[in-house]
């Protein structure tokens, strides 16, 4: 099967289509590096490339530099505070937005897809051909506008593309509740066209189709959309004019969650084609948990059965997302630190109390304020750079101040206890490397990473897929929709399925106790996957979560008594560590909640442009 790689430029793939010998055209005035209409939609090859390019609105997805998740409580931006999170975002100042939820970008997107579908419908190609592009195409179009459904609520749909001169262009914002229908018709329609169909892996399947209306349906019946639940908990919300814009004012909600439900069981059902390591009987080791994590996000040695729709890359070429690891590995290794896990991340792996139980983590616990980096959940190792974390070999320059290539980042001492010196780890603020990338919360990300020591984050593309949706989050659409209907002991199967893939016991609870380690384990396992940002904001936990300030880890090394070290490496045989748990300063960024976080403004040139727009709430 052939692979796909995303950015196809359609101009270079198209160029000198129109060339001709003839000399009496040489005043022709038809661009000569384009194809007309007419010649893409005849020609297979122009009419795929067309298609191809819908690909380039993922864009670099979760392994964007700018991670979404650095707009919640799980991590920090290195490079300048988000607005969002200090709720300083308005109709004229939308702060930092990720190309593939920014309104002009995804509209130009579903133009082209309009276009598409219209020429498609009329193309006299091999309808195999028609039937597997216009697949595609129903499916990225429903992709942007779910996009465009979940960050901003209901938005105009438009089905068309619009004439030339056309007298009115202006259109007003659907309902929430047509948006959704509108997106399931797409899915739908895309999963039917593309079945039997043999795609290259980044293109759009029926699977991937099914897997996207599983989400849509889940968010549809959460509790941001019920629209009674969320003005008894908001507001903002409940002051609002057009309520309908957000979600489904009335309905049986039952209903909603039920046809989550049967969504995701179709994908849940596929055990054969997707999922990884999920039959187990009883946990892992921690060190197969460790290993079994690592291959599900870097999907391989069988961890791309997670993957049912994801964007690739190819170390051949200059891509942004190729460059994942230059951008978020530590300065210590000459890279940028950019997406930061706060303390608040850290502190939701569960800690394993050495009699086969996990427990929160808990700071007030003497043992575990002593050493938090012991025992704890396997995917902690697998997703986090913490101090004395083993990693790849250190490059020329940090390699004599760190032979033992281990993450340092706190305030050592070297020398002798009777006279130390003060050493500032390697991949701190204040160390001998590039400082100005250096961490502001103590940690990196590790999640994405390729471990592979011949992968030299700072100067080499690697080529671990983006996964845009993967089985697991399918797998835990389904329990929260068998929590919400009230099946436990069905929630709990699944559940503990993705618990013991990663080497963790059995989760026991019941009630609401039960929801919140669901929740939780939600976080962990899909942490930097573009889950958190709208997982809080659904569930209407955001005040408590979102609103959050930031923790961040302080770390020192004291020579204990007696004890001499010439270079600097992690030992509790020769210093006692101190760990200290304290907020970011908050000229860094001063994050707080207000409840039009919910829903994002949409920009003042977009509302002046179509004066039919209703604004979101709070704005």
């Amino acid at each position: 099967m052939k692979t796909f790689i995303r950015n196809i430029s359609t101009i270079a793939m198209l160029s000198g289509v129109l060339l001709t010998s003839c000399k009496k055209d040489f005043l022709s005035t038809t661009p000569m590096n384009q194809a007309s209409a007419a010649i893409t939609w005849a020609d297979p090859n122009l009419s795929e490339a067309f298609v191809t390019e819908l690909y380039n609105g993922l864009h670099d997805a979760e392994l964007n530099q700018e991670s979404m998740d650095c707009i919640t409580d799980n991590a920090l931006y290195n490079f300048g505070k988000q607005d969002i999170m200090e709720g300083n975002i308005s109709p004229d100042h939308l702060g930092w937005v990720n190309n593939t939820y920014e309104w002009n970008e995804m509209y130009a997107r579903i133009r082209s897809s309009n276009l598409a579908l219209e020429q498609l419908a009329k193309s006299k190609l091999d309808k195999s051909l028609v039937d597997r592009l216009a697949g595609e195409v129903h499916f990225m179009r429903a992709y942007f506008y779910n996009q465009m459904l979940r960050y901003y609520g209901g938005v105009p749909i438009v089905k068309s593309t619009y004439a030339v001169g056309a007298a009115d262009y202006t259109i007003a914002r659907n309902t929430y509740a047509e948006c959704v229908d509108f997106i399931v018709s797409d899915l739908d329609a895309a999963s039917t066209l593309l079945t039997g169909k043999d795609l290259a892996k980044g293109r759009a399947t029926s699977d991937a189709a099914l897997a996207l209306k599983a989400r849509v349906l889940l968010y549809a019946a959460s509790d941001l959309h019920d629209i009674p639940t969320a003005k008894g908990k908001s507001s903002v919300i409940s002051g609002f004019a057009h309520p309908e814009l957000l979600g489904y004012l009335t309905g049986d909600r039952a209903a909603r969650w039920q046809k989550a439900q049967d969504a995701a069981k179709v994908i849940l059902l596929k055990t054969g084609t997707y999922g990884y390591s999920l039959n187990l009987s009883a946990p892992a080791s921690a060190t197969d948990g460790f290993t079994n994590y690592q291959n599900s996000y870097l999907s391989r040695n069988g961890g791309e059965k997670e993957i049912i729709f994801a964007r690739y890359y190819s170390n051949s070429k200059d891509e942004w997302g190729a460059w994942y690891g230059r951008n978020n590995c530590t300065n210590g290794y000459h890279g940028w630190t950019s997406s930061e896990p706060t303390q608040n991340m850290v502190d939701d792996y569960e800690a394993l109390d050495g009699t086969g139980n996990a427990v929160k983590f808990d700071w007030s616990n003497p043992a575990q304020a002593a050493a938090p980096y012991a025992n704890r959940d396997p995917r902690f190792y697998a997703s986090i750079l913490y101090d004395g974390a083993p990693w790849k070999p250190r490059t020329p320059d940090g390699a004599g101040i760190d032979p033992f290539n281990e993450i340092q980042m706190g305030t050592y001492q070297t020398g002798s206890s009777a006279s130390p010196v003060t050493y500032f780890g390697l991949d701190t603020r204040n160390g001998p490397i590039e400082n100005w990338n250096g961490t502001r919360t103590g940690y990196a990300i590790r999640k994405f990473m390729d471990p592979n020591p011949a992968i030299v984050d700072q100067n080499t593309r690697s080529e671990v897929p983006s996964p845009l949706i993967r089985y697991t989050e399918i797998v835990f659409n389904y329990v929260e929709t068998c929590l919400e209907l009230g099946q436990e002991t069905e929630a709990k199967i699944w559940l503990n399925k993705i618990r013991f893939r990663s080497g963790m016991p059995a989760i026991t609870d019941a009630g609401d106790a039960l929801k919140q380690r669901y929740r939780n384990e939600r976080n962990v396992e899909m942490m930097f996957e573009e889950q958190r940002f709208y997982d809080a904001r659904r569930w209407l936990i955001a005040p408590t979560t979102l609103g959050n300030k930031v923790k961040i880890i302080k770390i020192t090394g004291t020579l204990k008594a007696g004890k001499s070290v010439t270079v600097y490496r992690h030992s509790t045989d020769n210093f006692n560590y101190t760990y200290t748990v304290q907020e970011l300063d908050p000229g860094v960024e001063n994050r707080s909640w207000n409840d039009k976080l919910y829903f994002p403004p949409i920009s003042r040139d977009e509302i002046n442009k179509n004066n039919k727009l209703i604004q979101n709430p709070g704005y």
